[in-house]
């Protein structure tokens, strides 16, 4: 099971990816591409062209969870832009977008905050 922790790094990439690919092509494309080491402990996010389908890839350690969520209709509305490989969200923004949510949109609290000495 994947259990995803505040602590956790999850990185979406933001070029979509040829869905045809596996554990080890997606695997590939974090240490070409994306320029990420796969057994780094981070999550990966990826996208299908179409936008119907997610694909998360992510090492616990002993060995690659590779998980996929494929609409059954419509696509994934959000998706964000950039000039990196990669953008970086926060766990509770993750949630967001599986159920199909606009992270950008969405407030939460912050992840932490400093405490008064």
């Amino acid at each position: 099971m994947i259990q995803i922790t505040p602590q956790m790094r999850i990185l979406l990439a933001l070029e979509p990816v040829d869905f045809r690919k596996g554990i080890d092509g997606l695997a590939g494309i974090c240490r070409g591409a994306l320029g990420a080491d796969p057994l780094g402990g981070a999550l990966f996010v990826f996208r299908s062209r179409n936008r119907r389908a997610l694909k998360v890839l992510v090492y616990d350690g002993q060995g690659f969870w590779l998980c996929q969520k494929r609409l059954s209709q419509g696509n994934f509305a959000w998706w964000p832009s950039g000039s990196e490989p990669t953008v970086r969200v926060d766990p509770h923004q993750l949630q967001l977008l599986l159920w199909n949510g606009d992270p950008s949109s969405a407030r939460a609290a912050p992840m932490w905050r400093a405490l008064a000495a």
